[in-house]
């Protein structure tokens, strides 16, 4: 049998992302918290982590994480079935991309949150490569563009986010004064989120443009906006980004949004954007909250997302 307080030491080494802040975590010193890792390597009789050139853990230690993150989720379940052995916060960790988290994510999931009394613990990844932290046994569940599930997990489809060309007035009338050209697209300084983004990369190869190119990287959602709204360079913005919010408040699908509208971006490409098609997975035995948000997600995702396109 697992030894829990050992396993407990893997799993907050690995959220917290070092012994230091994992000890922190735990109310325990640094060295005890470095023992139970030993001491838990030592019953397995093999490496749960890879200490250099950075903390990680081993295939093994990916399937103990595995292991922890749905008996927490299937615990949650017994607690709530079980008053007398004791309360505590229900929690999800998840991973999101930024721009869901900036845009539809809130909203969404505001009213779940209120009925289930549910507290998340969000990832922030590109969704091209956040599937890899539910790989790694680090999160319940994950949004992103794959969809092919990891072993012991679901994949549902839940819409595209839609993106457009965006940049403003001024940096236009600098760059692409005599329109949008390949050349001129090959000199203009592009606005990338991360090295893992490839939504530029995506744009410029239908304007016949191939890497590199001028960009500045901005991990920022918001910060990302701010640039190309201050002329720094123009991007990727997702269409409801751009949008105005209605008094009702929610979100109504529309061609321009305020900065728009107000002229404050323009549309480099109008008529031509980039789908990204997101896909929601989860455990298959991750307890009763998680299958909630799943259903939760499934019922409103077209009220958020562009539909999936069936060509």
């Amino acid at each position: 049998m697992l030894d829990y307080k050992l396993l407990e030491a893997l799993v907050v080494v690995i959220d917290q992302g070092g012994f230091e802040r994992g000890a922190r975590h735990l109310g325990l010193t640094q060295s005890a918290v470095s023992q139970r890792i030993k001491l838990l390597e030592a019953r397995l009789g093999q490496p749960v982590l890879v200490r250099s050139p950075r903390l990680a853990p081993t295939p093994l230690g990916r399937r103990l994480l595995n292991h922890a993150q749905q008996v927490r989720l299937l615990e949650s379940d017994l607690l709530g079935e079980v008053p007398a052995l004791g309360g505590g916060e229900q929690r999800l960790r998840l991973a999101i991309n930024a721009d869901s988290l900036a845009t539809w994510w809130p909203e969404a999931i505001g009213r779940f949150c209120e009925e289930h009394s549910v507290l998340f613990d969000l990832v922030v990844e590109d969704q091209e490569v956040a599937l890899k932290r539910m790989r790694d046994g680090d999160v319940a569940g994950c949004i992103c563009d794959s969809p092919t599930p990891v072993q012991g997990a679901r994949s549902h489809a839940l819409g595209s986010m839609r993106y457009r060309a965006l940049a403003s007035p001024a940096f236009v009338a600098r760059h692409f004064a005599e329109g949008v050209t390949s050349e001129a697209l090959r000199r203009a300084p592009a606005i990338v989120f991360g090295p893992d983004d490839r939504l530029q990369h995506r744009y410029l190869a239908m304007h016949g443009v191939e890497p590199p190119f001028p960009h500045h990287l901005c991990p920022s959602s918001e910060g990302f906006v701010g640039l190309a709204l201050a002329g720094l360079g123009y991007g990727m913005v997702p269409e409801r980004q751009a949008e105005r919010e209605l008094s009702e408040g929610r979100l109504q699908e529309i061609d321009a949004g305020p900065h728009l509208a107000e002229g404050r971006l323009v549309d480099l490409s109008p008529g031509q954007v980039i789908d990204v098609p997101l896909y929601w997975h989860h455990w298959r035995q991750g307890g009763k909250v998680l299958d909630a948000l799943t259903d939760h997600l499934l019922r409103l995702g077209d009220a958020w997302l562009t539909p999936l396109s069936t060509a």
